[in-house]
Order: structure tokens, then sequence, then C-alpha cells
């Protein structure tokens, strides 16, 4: 992550602003030697902060240079000010961007001259939090924000200025006025007796019209999420059986050291690569075998423990081992894997059993693919399967850079929609308590949708989301 690290006490800030808010000040762009450096100050005092470091402030929105001060008026460095009055800035308040130049001892004592002068160190993401506060972003928007920053891949660089750009956010809205409507229609028919409405004050195409609206959107968002966040792909099984080769292979580079002596793994080695968009991490583990070597077995109780948590595992075979199904078969049993870890077992080294390199469907209803790391054979079909089981569509099908608690709220409002509408259907004639309780599936629903967008929110919450940012945005 980008920027200075927070400190405990920053932490604490974020996501519980004060309605009267101080002023804040952080060094943007990250540590370390550049060319140039940048200091935000935004808050109630950054007009009278910058007139003490620089005199009077240049225009709105103008570009000049100018010489930044200390208490004796003698030069600390000199660069570009930028002057944002609020309402017009990226927060909302009075803005003042410092650009000087890059070294970090300079910025350093910008800052403290600043801090001097009555602003805080601004806590991790609090900028973009007060940016969110006073409704110049809405939560998408603010994550994006650090999704953008973050982003490895031109896929993630896509989706992340999507969701800037409130793309994302203005296909819930979208929902959430549908929604809406359907809400006014059946709390106004409650206020009339039966006999006197002529016909139901919605119907089926309602329900339908709009639960396929958020079906589209769920299965973008999750195509978004895992363009995203990618998978955590973990490479195990007996010593020698070629874990690290392929890790290697996939990687393209030599991550991990390669001998024959069973046990030359003996830590998690990692590897960071994208199949077409598709962000994937690789873990290569140490063998998994009875040792009596204190150093392997915390190697192996590591690989266990990274196993558990992996998204998709591969458990790598030795092909030419005549044990070698019982043997999976044993490792499986052994690790008691939770039924949502994707297996698929490789049978590597069939350059030597002469097995032909596909994939199928074992007789416990596994997925094996026989391939040989040493000539390759197989590996285009592993990267294709490993697109496949992910469910990945390609780095077109994304729209927007989405989140899991996006997918979840997502998910939990289509399940109240789907409830409302079989309350409705079940119903043969209106029926007052039939339709609060549809009004009230919709309301949940709705709130469900506010939460993506942060119009229903906590501080812990904002709290969680913006501490995840650097300082500075």
């Amino acid at each position: 992550m980008l920027g200075s690290q927070p400190t405990a006490s920053a932490l604490a800030n974020v996501g519980s602003a004060p309605a009267a808010r101080d002023t804040i000040a952080a060094i943007a762009t990250a540590p370390g030697t550049g060319a140039i450096g940048i200091l935000r100050i935004s808050g109630p005092a950054a007009r009278r902060i910058g007139e003490q470091l620089i005199g009077p402030l240049p225009q709105a929105r103008q570009a000049v240079l100018r010489q930044f001060v200390d208490a004796s008026g003698d030069a600390i460095d000199q660069g570009i000010v930028l002057w944002f009055p609020s309402p017009n800035s990226f927060t909302g308040e009075d803005l003042l961007e410092l650009q000087g130049h890059g070294g970090s001892a300079v910025l350093d004592v910008l800052l403290q001259r600043v801090l001097e002068l009555g602003a805080r160190q601004a806590g991790p993401g609090e900028l973009s939090e007060r940016a969110f506060l006073n409704g110049k972003l809405d939560l998408t928007q603010a994550e994006a924000i650090a999704d953008l920053i973050q982003a490895t891949t031109a896929a993630q660089v896509r989706l992340a200025n999507r969701s800037l750009q409130g793309l994302f956010s203005g296909q819930v809205h979208a929902l959430v006025e549908q929604l809406t409507r359907m809400r006014l229609l059946l709390e106004a028919s409650l206020d009339f007796p039966d006999d006197e409405l002529d016909e139901l004050p919605i119907g089926d195409s309602n329900f339908e019209a709009l639960i396929a609206s958020t079906e589209a959107l769920l299965a973008s968002t999750q195509q978004g999420e895992l363009i995203r966040d990618g998978l955590l792909v973990v490479i195990a099984g007996a010593p020698n059986a070629g874990k690290s080769s392929l890790l290697n292979a996939l990687a393209g580079t030599d991550r991990a050291i390669v001998t024959a002596i069973p046990g030359t793994t003996r830590d998690l080695l990692q590897a960071d690569i994208q199949i077409e968009g598709l962000p994937l991490r690789l873990v290569d583990t140490a063998g998994l075998r009875p040792s009596n070597d204190p150093i392997e077995q915390e190697g192996i109780r590591r690989a266990r423990t990274q196993i558990q948590q992996a998204d998709h595992l591969l458990l790598m075979v030795d092909d030419t081992e005549d044990q070698a199904h019982s043997s999976v078969q044993a490792q499986l049993t052994e690790l008691a894997l939770d039924p949502q870890v994707a297996v698929t077992i490789l049978r590597n080294k069939i350059d030597r059993s002469g097995r032909r390199a596909g994939i199928r469907t074992n007789a416990e209803g596994r997925t094996e693919l026989a391939c040989s790391v040493l000539t390759a054979a197989g590996l285009d079909e592993l990267r294709h399967h490993l697109k496949t089981v992910a469910g990945y569509q390609g780095a077109g099908a994304g729209s927007y850079s989405a989140r899991r608690r996006h997918v979840e709220a997502l998910r939990l409002s289509l399940e109240q929609m789907r409830q409302a509408q079989q309350r409705w259907t079940e119903q043969s004639a209106l029926a007052t308590p039939a339709v609060e309780l549809v009004a009230e599936d919709l309301r949940m629903a709705q709130r469900l949708l506010g939460e993506i967008t942060g119009e229903v929110t906590s501080d812990d919450l904002l709290g969680r989301i913006f501490s995840e940012f650097c300082i500075g945005k």
C-alpha cells in the first residue's frame, strides 16, 4: 500500500470524525526519494496555515510557485501551491496542496511545520472519508480510489475507474428507485379498503423486472470481485512431486529452488501471476510427509495452514509411482478440507509414465489433470481449468471493481426480493397483512442496497473500509 504507515492513534480517528471537524494534514506521496512530494491540508484552518506557511494564497485552482517557510521565515522548500476553497475541493472542505521536492526529510520537516501551525496528522483514508461524509463521493467511489491505487493489472485499473466514475453506484441507485416506487404503491394501497381497489398496485412484471436487474448486477459484481481479489492457489503434495517446478513454470521465473533432494522447500514461496486478467497468488509449500526435523515440521505445519486458506488446491502426485492414487486419497483424508476449497489432482511426470495429457473426473468424483511440468504438456489445460473453476469469464466480463461486502449485500437483497415476490404470488386476493409483509421485504432489500453506497452504514464499517487506505488519500 502506498503512503506512510498509520499510527494507532491515527487509526482510532478514522470513522469517528465529529460534525465540526479539525484540520488534518498528510503526505500524499509514497515514502522514499522522488522528484515530487505532495502534502495536503484539509479543514477550517487550512487557509490560516497556508498564509503562515507561504503568504497570501493564490487564486482558487491556480498553480503558483512559492517558498514554504518555517517559523523564522527561512525556506523549508519551494514548490507548487494549489488552493481549493470549500466546497469545491476533493474533501468538500478548504484544501491546500503543496507540491515540493520528493525527499523524505524535506517532507517530514514540512509536515512538522504544518502540525505546529495547528493541523493534526491525518489517519489512513481520512481525506477520502471526509469526501464521503461531505457528499463528494459515495462509499463505492471511495473504495474505488483504494482499488485504483492498489491495482496490479490493466483489468483492475479499468474496473476501478468505472466504479470511481459512479457507474457501479448508479446501477445500485437504479435498483433503489425501482424498490422505492414499488413500496410507495404498496403502502399507498393500505390507505384504501380492499373493495375500493380496482386492481393490485403492482404486478408480477414489476417483481420480474426488479429481480432480473438485480441478478444481472450481481453476476457482474461477482466478476468484478474476482478480478479485484483474484484467487489463492496452493500447490501441495509429497516431496519431489514437482511442486516447486510447477510454481516456476506458471510464474515464468525461477522463484523456487529445485533439486532432487526431498524436503528442499521448507517454507512458503509465493508468486503473483495473472491468466488473461485473472490475478492468482501461487503458493508453493513444503512436501507433506512424516519428519523428525523440527524445521521441516514447521514448514509442514505452515503448509497445512495455507492449504486450509486456499481458494483452489493443486494436489500434486508423481504419476510414475505405483501407489500414486492411494497416496492422494490418504492425503485428502488427512487434510480434511473445507468443502468450499476446490481441489484438482495433478498427475505430474507423464513424460515418464506415458499417460496422455488431459483432464478427467476420477472414480471418487475428483478432477484429475495429467501433465508434465518438465515438457509443459498439460499446463495450458491447467490454466484454462483454473479460470473455469473460478467462474472467470474474461477481463471484459466485469463492469465494476467490487468487494465481498458488495456481493453479499446484493445477494441478501436479492433474497429479500424473491421472498417478497413469493409472498405476493401466493396471495390470491389483496389482503392488508400480505401487503405489509411484502412492503417490509422490499424495505429490507432497499436497506441492503443502501449499505453498498453508504446511504445506510455504521462507524465500524467506515472504520474498516478507510483504515485500508494509505495516508494522504
